[in-house]
């Protein structure tokens, strides 16, 4: 799972379990958002009724919040993925090997980002939770 948390993840991770009540190890920046990786069964509890965890916390750091299910292992790789990058829709997640690719379609240029900063925010979130290259074909 994740390797390094730096000391302002730890202030983050902090302040989410002050006002969601859950308790969680994973956080990461994607796309100018902080994610949060809760279990499955703790999600909606996290975002709170109408969504009002997510805005006091987003309030508070003036940044987005998002939460998503934290993946049980490799098989959840695929809905992990789809999960941190949507609204965008990906054609297909598959594994192969030691690297997981992902096929874009029409909105590849969005998944990569401009001067590929998506992508390597992605694949080092893949390799820290999946232990396995990124690609974008």
């Amino acid at each position: 799972m994740v390797n390094t948390i730096d000391m302002q993840e730890i202030r983050y991770l902090n302040l989410f379990e002050r006002i969601m009540k859950v308790r969680t190890r994973f956080c990461f920046r994607y796309n100018e958002a902080i994610v949060f990786c809760v279990p499955k069964p703790l999600v909606l509890k996290s975002v709170g009724e109408n969504g009002r965890n997510i805005k006091e916390m987003s309030e508070i750091l003036g940044k987005r919040i998002r939460v998503v299910a934290a993946p049980r292992g490799i098989e959840d790789a695929g809905f992990f993925i789809r999960s941190i990058v949507s609204p965008l829709n990906l054609r297909g997640v598959e594994i192969r090997g030691d690297e997981i690719i992902v096929t874009g379609g029409s909105n590849k240029a969005a998944l990569i980002g401009r001067n590929k900063r998506r992508l390597l925010e992605m694949q080092k979130i893949v390799k820290d939770f999946f232990e396995k290259d990124f690609r974008v074909v």
